[in-house]
C-alpha cells in the first residue's frame, strides 16, 4: 500500500514527524504545503511491529528526502511511539488523543463556525489524567474545550478491560448497586474495585459498548480488540427510538450523561438480546443529540463532528448523523483519514503545525 498525500491549506515552515498512537498506528510526514501518512503499521505491541514502525520512518523520510527537524506524538506516556519520541533527540510537542481525533476534522474541512467534535472511542490520555471516550470537544484546532462526557466509571484490571468486557460491566452494575457474576475470584476483583486498586477511571464509550456486550449476554471475554461492540452491532435491527441518559452539568463545567439505569435494561433477559442492542444504540445516539441540543442553547451555532473508534459502527453513526440532520445540524465525518486510531498522526500535525501557521 502506498503512502496517502494530503495538499494542506496552510504552509509548514520546518519538516514534522507525527508518530501517532499505540494501537492502529500510521505516522504522518509534513513539510511545505504537504501531508503524508503512513501506510497502516498496526499496534506497536511487539519487538516486530516497532521495527516496522522504526523502518517507516526511516523509510519515508528517504523516499521524499526530507528530514523531520521536530516529532509530534500522543501524551500518554505509556505509548511505545511516545517513548520513541522522547528519545529520537528531536524537539517533541505531545497532543492529547482525543484532540488529535477532533482536529482530523478541520483538517479535511475548511468551516468558519467553531467545531463541536464527539469523540468517541476506546480509551485515550485525558487532560486531567483519566481515560477518556466520550468526550465532545468545541472549539478548533489549539483551542478546544471539553464540554461534555459521561460519568466516569472503574472497570477492574485496567487495560485488561479491553479484552474482557465482563469488566466494564461489573464496574456499571457495582456502581448502579447490582450485583454481577464475576466469572473468577470475585471477591478479590470486587475488593480491588471497592479500592479503585487498578480500576482507574474511564468515560469511554467504546467501554459502555463492552458492557452492553457483556450484560447481553454475547460475549464476557473477546477473542479480538472490538469483538463486543462489534456483536452488538451485528445484533441490531432497527435503532428506533430511547430516551437519552440524564444530563448533568459536573463541578468542572462539563456536561455528564449518566449511564446509570444501562445496566438494569441490559441485563433483562426478558428482553430479546436484538431489543436490547437496539435500545442501546438508540440510547447513545438520543444521548448525543440531547448533549448537542444543550449546548447550542449555551455555546450558540457550530459544525458537529464525528470522529473516534466508536464511530466505525454504522447503526450509531447513521442513526446519530439523521437525527442532527433533522435537527437542522451538519455533520461531517472524517473521509480522507480513519476516523480511528489511524487518524491521529495527521490530527497530530493539523493540531500543532496547523495551528502554529494559521495563527
Amino acid at each position: 500500500m502506498a503512502p496517502r498525500e494530503l495538499d494542506l491549506q496552510f504552509h509548514v515552515a520546518q519538516p514534522v514527524l507525527a508518530v501517532g498512537g499505540h494501537m492502529k498506528n500510521n505516522i504522518a510526514l509534513a513539510w511545505a504545503d504537504r501531508l503524508i501518512i503512513s501506510p497502516h503499521i498496526g499496534d506497536l505491541d511487539s519487538p516486530r511491529s516497532l521495527k516496522v514502525f522504526e523502518q517507516v520512518i526511516h523509510d519515508l523520510q528517504q523516499l521524499y528526502k526530507v528530514k523531520a527537524e521536530r516529532v509530534v506524538c500522543d501524551a500518554h506516556p505509556g505509548y511505545a511511539s511516545h517513548r520513541w519520541a522522547q528519545q529520537s533527540g528531536l524537539p517533541v510537542r505531545t497532543v492529547l488523543h482525543h484532540h488529535a481525533h477532533a482536529a482530523v476534522l478541520a483538517l479535511e474541512y475548511d468551516r468558519a463556525k467553531p467545531w463541536l467534535v464527539f469523540t468517541w472511542d476506546g480509551v485515550g490520555y485525558g487532560e486531567d489524567g483519566q481515560l477518556w471516550g466520550g468526550e465532545a470537544l468545541l472549539g478548533s484546532p489549539g483551542q478546544w474545550q471539553r464540554v461534555a462526557s459521561f460519568k466516569p466509571f472503574y472497570p477492574p484490571g485496567g487495560e485488561r478491560a479491553g479484552r474482557e468486557p465482563w469488566r466494564s460491566a461489573a464496574a456499571l452494575c457495582w456502581e448502579a448497586g447490582l450485583d454481577y457474576p464475576v466469572p473468577r475470584e470475585p471477591e478479590l476483583v470486587r475488593a480491588a474495585w471497592q479500592k479503585r486498586l487498578n480500576s482507574p477511571a474511564t468515560t469511554a464509550v467504546g467501554r459502555l459498548f463492552d458492557a452492553a456486550a457483556a450484560l447481553t449476554g454475547l460475549v464476557s471475554v473477546a477473542s479480538y480488540e472490538g469483538q463486543g461492540p462489534m456483536l452488538l452491532e451485528a445484533a441490531t435491527s432497527d435503532t428506533g427510538h430511547a430516551d437519552p441518559m440524564p444530563l448533568q452539568m459536573n463541578a468542572r463545567h462539563v456536561l455528564e450523561a449518566d449511564w446509570s439505569a444501562l445496566p438494569g435494561w441490559l441485563a433483562d433477559n426478558t428482553l430479546s438480546v436484538t431489543e436490547r442492542a437496539n435500545r442501546f444504540h438508540a440510547c447513545l445516539a438520543s444521548t448525543l443529540l440531547a448533549q448537542t441540543q444543550a449546548l447550542r442553547i449555551q455555546h450558540g451555532d457550530f459544525n458537529v463532528g464525528l470522529s473516534g473508534g466508536v464511530f466505525q459502527n454504522k447503526r450509531l453513526t447513521e442513526t446519530v448523523i439523521a437525527l442532527l440532520e433533522g435537527d437542522g445540524l451538519n455533520v461531517y465525518l472524517p473521509a480522507l483519514v480513519p476516523c480511528n486510531d489511524g487518524g491521529l498522526s495527521a490530527g497530530q500535525i493539523m493540531e500543532i503545525v496547523g495551528t502554529e501557521s494559521l495563527s
